[in-house]
Formats: C-alpha cells, structure tokens, sequence
C-alpha cells in the first residue's frame, strides 16, 4: 500500500511537453480531445462539469485541447471558449477543426472551399473567444476541391495571424505531400489504437518522413479497452450501440482481445485502457495521443498511462495479443469509412479546375 507521501508525490505528476512537427509548435505529450463533452459517446455533460474537466487537465498538465466545429454542433468549440476565460490562453495549445459543414447518420457535406475555410476560422474565433487558434485542421478532405486551394487559404490565415499551425486530418498520403508543398503541415490526425493500426505503413510512414508530427485519436479504442461494452454498459445515447465492432458477434469475438489486454495489464501493474494508452504512447515522441473523457477520475487514470515504460518486446507481446488481424468488424461503418484516409484525394490544380469556379 503506497504511503500518503507516495500518493501526493503520484497525484502531482504533471505531463511533459513534446514537439509536434518540426515548425515549432510544443504541446503537452497527452492532449485532450472534447468531443465527448457534447455528447456522442454517452449525454452531453452540463457547461459547468465539462469547464471544471477542462480546468483539472490543464492543472495536471494537458496543455493541449482539441475540439471542432461541428462538435456539439458548434457548442463544444464555446464550452471549451468558457474555460479558456480561466486558463492562461499562452500556455494552452489549442487545436479545432473546419471541413465537415453538416452530419446526420446518412449524410455528410464535407466543404473545402477557400471561402468556407476564411468563414469558419472566424466563426470558431469568436465561438472560442480568441484571437488565434494554435493548430487549426482540415477535419476531413473535400475530394472536389484541390487540396492546394484549401491549404492556400490556410497559409493566409497564417500570415495574418489568425491560426498559427496548420494540420490535416484524415488525409491521403499524396493530399498530404501535395499540401506541405504548398505549406508546412505540422500535425496529421489520424484515428491509432491497438485495434487500428491500417495507417502505419502508409501515413505515418509520410509523416515521418515530412516531419509531421501524429496526433492520434480514439487511442484507448472508442473506451473499448476501458471496459465499454464489456465490463461497462453502453449509455443507450452512445453511437456505439452502431459501431461494427460494438455490435453482434463482433463484439463477442472482441472481448476476447480485452481480455488478453487485461491479463497483460496485471503484468505491468496498470488497468487494460491505461496499457492501450501507453502502447501509443510509445510509438514515438513524434505522437499525441487525445483521450477524452467526462470524468476526472478517468483523467487522472489515463495521466498515469505515462508512467507505464514499456521496452520492445514488451510492445511486441501487446501487438501480438491484441492482433490487428484477429479484430472483428470495420473501424467505423462503411459510410462514415468513405470519408477516411483510403479516400481522401483531391482533384489536381490545374487551368480547367481554376476555370471551372
């Protein structure tokens, strides 16, 4: 049993800070992604819960905040503006999204015109109550528009001040390149768990190639590998009730891999969600893995995921225990999967294109 000194000293641990990308932009190594406060996982938290939970990270470290305008919609981007009126703002790195302009279970309108672009950073300006967002995303790309133009757009909000760093998410290698080329790039967004792993050979390959740092969400497997669906009942709100791998004979074959997380997780003296996490967390200083959660007790919990050292072989033997090959259903379902990375080209910048808006 750990003595009180021991318990405080735990208690006081603060995340470190890394690089992301190589343009200079310093982020705490666990960020915190929001998008769990307005809901979508389980009901929406009140303004007042999710403005202590965000306070509470950024006294335990998490510097490093991402939201998005659609998140809520739009209300995530002004619970995250509330508790920002009680943060330092040049000690938060603050990260949130334009591209997706509308969202229903049927139907998506990705949007990456230069004008949508210019309107939308405005608009979470004044939503967040800032002057400049730190790392402002592309959320998912707009396979009518060259990637060239959106980017261009980006790089003027830039230069006027508006958004300091510039990042992507969900892109394709070549929308990738094509976009550095036009303007560095210093954060990729990608979903990275130890059940999604399909982007390893390909984007993070890019990336690092690049200098682009890794901004990984759903690290913890959409909560899977802290009990969600297994040891814990789904809310009946959450989309997870949809989920290919939360549903049916999926979710019965996949317990399976909870189940081997678990026995390993008494190995490494953590809980299994704590071991997916530091699993990620070892990939790289190059990776920022974004938890989210609606409760400061599973905050604190994933914090500690930092002190778990693993070496080699030790993250040998958890890839191979949950193996990538042995997961059962889809990431997402076919729909929302058409707007992953697989599927995320632009049309090339050329006169006909020019000519054609």
């Amino acid at each position: 049993m750990l003595c009180q000194e021991q318990m405080e000293k735990q208690d006081s641990f603060l995340v470190p800070k890394v690089k992301l990308g190589s343009q200079g932009l310093e982020v705490s190594k666990l960020g915190y992604g929001c998008m769990g406060l307005s809901g979508v996982y389980n009901d929406p938290v009140s303004d007042e819960v999710g403005v202590s939970i965000i306070k509470h990270a950024f006294d335990r470290g998490i510097t490093f905040f991402d939201t998005s305008n659609i998140y809520g919609p739009c209300t995530n981007e002004i619970l995250l503006g509330k508790a920002l009126k009680d943060l330092p703002r040049e000690k938060v790195q603050l990260a949130t999204k334009f591209g997706v302009q509308s969202f229903s279970k049927d139907a998506i309108v990705i949007n990456g015109e230069p004008e949508y672009v210019r309107a939308s950073c405005e608009e979470s300006l004044k939503r967040l109550g800032v002057d400049c967002i730190d790392l402002y995303y592309q959320h998912r790309v707009d396979t009518t528009v060259p990637i060239e133009e959106t980017v261009g757009e980006l790089k003027k909000l830039v230069e006027e001040g508006k958004v300091k760093y510039i990042g992507l998410s969900e892109a394709s290698a070549n929308t990738i390149r094509r976009a550095h080329a036009i303007h560095p790039i210093s954060a990729v967004q990608l979903e990275w768990s130890l059940w999604t792993r399909d982007s390893e050979d390909e984007i993070i390959t890019v990336c690092r190639e690049l200098g682009i740092g890794i901004v990984a969400y759903s690290p913890v497997g959409r909560g899977f590998f802290a009990g969600k669906g297994v040891t814990e009942i789904l809310p009946e709100s959450s989309f997870l009730h949809a989920h290919p791998r939360f549903t049916g004979e999926n979710l019965e074959k996949n317990k399976s891999l909870y189940s081997r997380l678990k026995m390993l997780s008494s190995k490494h003296h953590c809980t299994p969600a704590q071991l997916a996490l530091a699993w990620v967390l070892h990939q790289g200083d190059d990776v920022v893995p974004i938890p989210g959660t609606t409760k400061t007790k599973n905050l604190d919990e994933n914090i500690k995921s930092l002190k778990v050292k693993l070496d080699h072989e030790d993250m040998k033997e958890i890839s191979e225990a949950v193996s990538k090959d042995e997961v059962a259903g889809y990431r997402s379902n076919a729909f929302i999967e058409s707007f992953s990375w697989k599927h995320a080209d632009t049309p090339p910048l050329n006169r006909t294109t020019l000519s054609a808006k």
